[in-house]
């Protein structure tokens, strides 16, 4: 085996943190599905000739000879492995093909397919990609045999390999679909072969490509299987790139606490093994992990040091792009003018590649966020640097990086007010990605030219760009949605903006503009921004959605949509058998925000009446300019498609001066119509599961008053109680198994976040975040036969500080697959609690009301008891979600 060409795996690793991902903000929006095929990829070339594994003892690098004695192809091959090591490509690649010409001439189909796949990633090295595919495709073609000629066990490990590597180049040029095909079939050749190390290695492909497509979950699914197998085997570099591998899913489906767990395991072994590329990609994985969980000094320091064990100049540079955004981001602007020079002077050496492109784009970016926040005067070096990125794809002919770099030149245009060139670029932009069918990249530049059309006075223009940018986003619901935290965060400033936008096009300050066809567009497309964020809140696509007339589900309702924009608030409301009406309140956003966080403030306040006239502007705000049309119609109920900091306040306590809201009104929230059912909880037979804790646990001060309410409750409904010891994740979980129940009460401490991870409830023995509860309660599809009617969470309350918090409100309704939710928003005292909840089920038993009259009435009850005074602390908290009648 001396005369085969060994190539080690840690030299291809280097380009994996070459395209490692950033998560900053500024890039998010155009380029996080782009970075997504293009970056956080593993390099794990197997040796083309050998089973030799990652871990096992490597050739060492041998002093570079400028004559070679011996002329045998394979001295050549031997002596073109020393150049490759030594980086130094060009040379490489004439020895390797002169050994594949002497192959040739002998005969030895075997060896000459053996050194053109090591060919190939020479050219790879020097980002000659046409020559790298033809060297691959010529090993392939002599490697193809006749369906039934037998083959030896080395012809098929060879075509294993060079499959591995033809994997590799597609996924290197934005190939991941043909290059998950071409390592699946690697990994059967591993399997027939019994190579579980490289099948093992094969599989880690397969999970980078399905990353690049978007298919984090089943790349979760593929790399826990992996981790099982390599946690009986002894430490390796292959469970070392596992690990990381594994890692690197969990950060991007948001598992921060798992993945730096398992990501600190890599580290470790990389570290035992003193291999310096998978010590850096860990400590670069590790710094973009922490960095997520806001721990920006963490970050900073694994970045520095990824930067200091680094081999490679290319892992240096990529660490120093990252560090340099998150600077950025958090204010530490001089930190950042000192890396800036570091960074272009490295730029200047890189050889042209893809890596180099995307490395520069993301400078650009940077640098752009720095100019807008610092006031730096950063313009013609940004347009230097994407000039030179634009030309570059375009010698590489890659063009979705040339429509990347195209279109980012056009946002540096957009800033500094060129906005003909900017528009120029941009739409260059748009049919390049739009020829290429780079659907995952095409939002962003719409969306840019709806604001360059806006600005230019093109209304219709940019109400079209608009459109199709909240098309385009609809159409990639399942990638949106498969992303890390960063991106989730990055939703509200890079997806929610398109549909707010397009909703004040569509809604223009002169309303005698707008037209009954307008307010429709308007209202659906509020409607798809609320889907979008149960989508971006869950990171799955789970909602299946279809529209609802309301006048099918009750023509006593009223629904109003207050949108919030920037210099106004607009209400779109549906009353019973009429068009759509639109009523505009002149108030700016920072001051309704301010106001409405100034009242959820006073409202928990029991012994102040510092609410009061808070809630009488708001009410002015959002109810008065359509009062006089809701008392016409004679609605009873008032259902409100609430968005933003508006989520976080109860309607009922708005006040007109002399009543409360809820004094007239029913009153329900509901995501969106798309998501409603018609079933009248009074026409069902009604069985409740009453579960709860009275008892202090994990941290959790106790609540007495718990036994009291669900043992009332059970006198008014039939069903099954589990309290405190019987509450366990198991106990409910067999529960809801054996019987179906239309109404789930929990009453145990619980938040709601705007965050799936951050909204919980608790059980004896575990705490259980929304989508364990979801899967517990085995209803999560909204359209089941028999799902839950109504949940109760009794004792649960929003989270402080988070302006969306009662997103996961909604959420839980939706993922649990409930019809309807009551919860409430602050911690109200159990004994109130329990009170107003024994209210409810016996109005709703005995008066066969809707849910919502039901909670009007029991809240009504409360707020006439003298020992309440009358204040809303008590009764206004409780919420209910979801369908109302």
């Amino acid at each position: 085996m001396k005369n085969k060409w060994y190539l080690p795996v840690r030299i291809k690793r280097f380009s994996a943190l070459v395209r490692s991902k950033r998560f900053s903000a500024n890039q998010w929006g155009i380029s996080w599905l782009l970075l997504a095929i293009l970056t956080a990829i593993l390099c794990i070339v197997i040796s083309p000739v050998s089973a030799t594994g990652i871990g096992q003892n490597e050739p060492k690098i041998a002093t570079i000879e400028t004559k070679i004695a011996d002329s045998s192809p394979e001295a050549w091959v031997k002596q073109g492995r020393t150049f490759y090591e030594a980086g130094q490509y060009a040379d490489a690649v004439e020895l390797l093909e002169k050994a594949a010409q002497a192959y040739q001439r002998q005969g030895d189909t075997i060896k000459q397919a053996t050194v053109l796949s090591n060919l190939s990633l020479a050219y790879h090295q020097l980002s000659l990609w046409s020559e790298a595919n033809d060297a691959i495709s010529q090993s392939l073609t002599l490697l193809q045999t006749e369906p039934n000629r037998d083959v030896s066990t080395h012809h098929l490990n060879v075509l294993a390999q060079s499959l591995t590597i033809q994997g590799r180049l597609q996924l290197n040029q934005g190939q991941p679909e043909p290059a998950l095909a071409t390592w699946e079939e690697a990994t059967a050749l591993y399997n027939q072969l019994g190579d579980k190390t490289g099948k093992l290695k094969s599989q880690i492909n397969q999970a980078q490509a399905m990353q690049a497509l978007g298919f984090h979950r089943r790349a979760l699914a593929l790399l826990q299987q992996v981790r099982q197998t390599l946690d009986n085997q002894p430490d390796s570099l292959t469970k070392a790139v596992g690990l990381r591998s594994l890692g690197e899913v969990l950060q991007f489906v948001n598992d921060l606490p798992q993945a730096r767990q398992v990501l600190d395991e890599s580290l470790q072994i990389a570290r035992q093994l003193e291999s310096p590329p998978d010590i850096s990609a860990a400590l670069f994985s590790l710094a973009n992990t922490t960095r997520q969980q806001q721990q920006v000094e963490a970050a900073l320091e694994f970045y520095e040091q990824a930067i200091t064990e680094a081999p490679s100049p290319l892992i240096q540079l990529q660490a120093k792009l990252n560090q340099l955004s998150l600077l950025i981001e958090t204010g530490n602007h001089q930190q950042a003018q000192t890396l800036i020079p570091q960074i272009q002077n490295q730029l200047n050496t890189l050889p042209l590649s893809d890596q180099a492109i995307t490395s520069r784009i993301n400078f650009a970016e940077s640098l752009i966020k720095l100019e807008t926040r610092h006031g730096t005067s950063l313009h013609s070096d940004i347009a230097q640097i994407l000039t030179m990125a634009i030309q570059q794809a375009e010698t590489l002919r890659d063009k979705r990086l040339h429509a990347y770099a195209l279109g980012t030149l056009g946002h540096l245009y957009e800033q500094t007010n060129q906005l003909q060139q900017a528009q120029d670029l941009t739409q260059k932009a748009l049919i390049q990605t739009q020829a290429i069918e780079a659907w995952d990249s095409l939002y962003p530049w719409q969306w840019q030219l709806g604001r360059l059309l806006k600005q230019q006075g093109d209304i219709q223009g940019a109400i079209a760009a608009y459109q199709g940018a909240v098309d385009t986003l609809q159409s990639l619901r399942s990638d949106l949605v498969a992303v890390n935290s960063n991106v989730q965060y990055s939703f509200r400033k890079q997806v929610e903006p398109i549909y707010r936008q397009l909703v004040e096009l569509l809604l223009p300050e002169d309303d005698t503009q707008t037209s009954p066809e307008q307010l429709e567009q308007a209202r659906h497309v509020i409607e798809l921004l609320q889907i979008a964020e149960l989508d971006n809140f869950f990171q799955a696509d789970c909602i299946t959605a279809q529209p609802v007339n309301i006048d099918t589900i009750d023509q006593e309702a009223a629904v109003l949509y207050p949108i919030i924009l920037s210099d106004r608030l607009e209400i779109i409301v549906h009353l019973p058998n009429h068009p759509l009406r639109r009523y505009t309140t002149f108030v700016s956003q920072t001051e309704l925000k301010s106001t409405l966080e100034e009242f959820r403030q006073a409202l928990p306040q029991r012994t102040s009446l510092r609410f009061l006239p808070l809630a009488r502007k708001i009410y002015d705000w959002i109810i008065k300019p359509v009062a006089a049309d809701l008392a016409q119609s004679e609605v009873k109920t008032l259902v409100f498609v609430l968005n933003g900091t508006l989520r976080n306040i109860p309607m009922a306590a708005l006040h007109d001066g002399d009543q409360f809201l809820l004094q007239n009104y029913a009153i329900a929230l509901t995501p969106g119509l798309e998501l409603l059912e018609s079933t009248p909880l009074t026409e069902q037979k009604l069985e409740v599961l009453t579960a709860g804790l009275s008892e202090s646990r994990l941290d959790f001060s106790a609540l007495p008053n718990v036994k009291i309410e669900l043992q009332q409750i059970q006198s008014f409904m039939p069903g099954k109680l589990l309290l405190n010891q019987e509450f366990t994740k198991s106990t409910l979980e067999n529960t809801m198994g054996n019987v179906s129940f239309p109404v789930v009460h929990l009453a145990t401490h619980g938040q709601f976040s705007s965050e799936a991870e951050g909204t919980f409830i608790i059980t004896w023995d575990d705490k259980l975040n929304v989508n364990e509860l979801s899967s517990l309660l085995k209803t999560t599809d909204l359209r089941r036969t028999n799902p839950i009617e109504l949940l109760v969470l009794s004792a649960c309350e929003t989270a402080k500080g988070d302006d969306q918090a009662a997103l996961g409100l909604a959420g839980v309704a939706v993922r649990a697959g409930a019809r309807s939710t009551i919860a409430t928003l602050w911690l109200v005292d159990d004994a109130t609690t329990a009170d107003l909840m024994v209210k409810f089920y016996q109005v709703l038993t005995e008066d066969k009301v809707s849910k919502a009259e039901a909670l009007r009435r029991a809240q009504l009850l409360i707020l006439q008891d003298p020992k309440y005074r009358k204040h809303p602390y008590f009764w206004t908290p409780f919420v209910l979600v979801g369908n109302w009648i």
